[in-house]
């Protein structure tokens, strides 16, 4: 009888066991699908930091089909406070269709269609993240609206996350010049906000918030070597694209880091350093009446409230446009871009310092190929998205990533802050 109590008590227990493996097992598999699909496990006790109370919680982006360019720059985007605080701002609208006819709309200059508002769009994007939500977003309704005005990111191929940036700002600020119940955008832009005038950048036209925060202006200097005349040019500019220095770009393999490491300050200085243009460039020389041999030179006649710096990573060679996965060390904080100025002796002690706010890297050897992720600051904090994946992350990590795009903020100036 004891052994059948025994025998009867191991079925039972085998019994709860199975039970147990069977409820821990669904209960792990509704975790892991979670976590692959929505993925943000960030909970708001991990937020809560020097005892602060935030509940704050990072929220991915899905790839609906080789987006990953474009969940990359969105995150980027949604860490530059002032940029994405306007747009956030920004009252909701309905678009012109049938009953809505009438009510405030955006204007779209694509192809007169009143029916799609890349900023309205934009608008709830931002919204939808960082409001504490575990759940990934699917910025579908974004995406059917860039596949309406920007023809060339239709499709599921991957894209380069560079060009899809400066495609989506222009497109903003085309968007944000149209009127508003009336009102041009640039005015309320001016009164609503505290970008002064004097921070302007005009590129097509008025100025937006889109111009106001990543808008420069450069000083291209070109000099005849026959006869000395000199040509100077303003170019506004929303970022700045930098050659990785050809003696930077021999190392093959990953263990091949021997050599000098190149730094983000000389692909700055291979930017504005004076430069002979070769034969395939002569220049018109207005003196001399015909095309002759001249060097240029580029100076920052103005620096914009946030710089972005692109690595030029891409580059053709005969038949292929090969990637250069060189690693560029870039500061975290400090970075000094006075030596750039054209007259730096007009600028505050603080006014040229930037801090990093977030970085796109791409992985992979193509540009039609590989994957795009992003690293960005949020209140002290750095994190990686990765499209639905959100994870904290570290300075040393950030530190270490292969860069594509650079977001620096500039720094606010405080008194008696040291230079980092």
């Amino acid at each position: 009888k004891r052994f059948n109590d025994t025998k009867m008590g191991l079925v039972q227990k085998v019994r709860e066991h199975l039970q147990n493996l069977e409820n821990s097992a669904f209960t792990s598999d509704r975790h892991r699908k979670r976590k692959l699909l929505e993925n943000s496990s960030l909970n708001s006790k991990l937020l809560k930091v020097n005892g602060s109370t935030t509940a704050l919680c990072a929220t991915g982006l899905r790839n609906l089909g080789n987006t990953c360019f474009m969940n990359a720059i969105l995150q980027s985007l949604s860490n530059i406070q002032q940029f994405c605080c306007y747009f956030k701002e920004l009252p909701a609208v309905e678009l012109r269709n049938g009953k809505t006819a009438g009510r405030r709309t955006y204007h779209t200059r694509s192809q007169g269609d009143n029916n799609v508002s890349l900023v309205e769009e934009f608008r709830k994007t931002l919204c939808a993240l960082w409001q504490g939500s575990q759940t990934a977003f699917s910025p579908e309704s974004l995406f059917y609206v860039v596949w309406k005005i920007m023809p060339n990111f239709r499709g599921y191929q991957q894209q380069d996350a560079h060009e899809f940036m400066r495609y989506l700002l222009d497109h903003l600020h085309l968007e944000l010049q149209g009127g508003f119940n009336g009102v041009s955008r640039s005015v309320i832009l001016q009164e609503n906000s505290n970008l002064s005038a004097s921070n302007k950048c005009c590129i097509n036209g008025a100025s937006t918030v889109v111009t106001a925060i990543f808008g420069g202006i450069l000083q291209n200097e070109v000099n005849c070597l026959i006869c000395g005349t000199e040509s100077r040019k303003f170019d506004p500019f929303l970022d700045l694209s930098l050659d990785i220095p050809s003696q930077f770009r021999n190392k093959r393999t990953k263990n091949q880091e021997s050599g000098p490491m190149c730094t983000l300050r000389d692909c700055l200085r291979s930017f504005t350093d004076l430069e002979e243009l070769d034969e395939t460039e002569l220049y018109m020389c207005h003196k001399c009446k015909k095309k002759q041999k001249s060097t240029k030179k580029f100076w920052i006649q103005k620096l914009p409230k946030v710089l972005c710096l692109h690595l030029k990573r891409f580059h053709w060679t005969a038949y292929l446009r090969n990637k250069v996965d060189t690693y560029v060390e870039f500061p975290l904080r400090g970075l000094d871009m006075k030596c750039y100025l054209l007259e730096p002796e007009n600028s505050g002690p603080e006014s040229c310092l930037y801090d990093l706010v977030a970085v796109v890297v791409h992985h992979g050897s193509g540009v039609g190929s590989g994957h795009y992720t992003a690293y960005a600051a949020h209140e002290g904090r750095w994190f990686h998205f990765n499209d639905s994946t959100v994870t904290l992350t570290d300075e040393e990590t950030v530190g270490k990533a292969k860069a594509y795009i650079l977001f620096y903020v500039e720094r606010q100036a405080k008194p008696g802050a040291e230079k980092l």
